[in-house]
């Protein structure tokens, strides 16, 4: 049986928050934007109908959750959620908090200038205080 494996675009791009019982989750290292990712934590899943329907249903309600938190720590104006993946084929959904004036309001973020990467140990204390914030202490 394969292992779960991240993509080496993801790893290079996010810092770590935690994982939950189904997804890991990933801080996009981009200071413009509060935005996580979920990853579920398991071998060759591209799609959402690649999970058979416990995992469905427990990625539904881990997405739910982190959005909730998002919501709850950055009053955002929306939450954008997404799962796209033609650039990295492995299953990721986006949770993004988004604000009246962010550097891409009011379109999609992908494309909008370069990423512009947390600043020293903001990134680290920012992931730390969202794995709080999902109870992973």
């Amino acid at each position: 049986m394969t292992q779960f494996t991240l993509d080496s675009r993801l790893i290079a791009d996010t810092i770590p928050v935690g994982d939950l019982s189904l997804s890991r989750v990933l801080l996009m290292n981009d200071s413009r934007y509060p935005w996580l990712l979920l990853v579920p934590r398991l071998p060759d899943i591209r799609e959402f109908i690649d999970l058979d329907m416990t995992n469905r249903a427990r990625i539904w309600r881990e997405i739910e959750d982190v959005s909730e938190m998002m919501r709850h720590e950055f009053s955002p104006h929306k939450l954008n959620v997404a799962a796209l993946g033609n650039v990295v084929p492995q299953l990721h959904v986006h949770v993004i908090a988004r604000s009246l004036d962010d550097a891409a309001w009011p379109r999609p973020v992908w494309g909008v200038g370069d990423r512009i990467p947390y600043e020293p140990d903001a990134g680290q204390v920012l992931a730390a205080r969202l794995s709080a914030a999902l109870g992973y202490l």
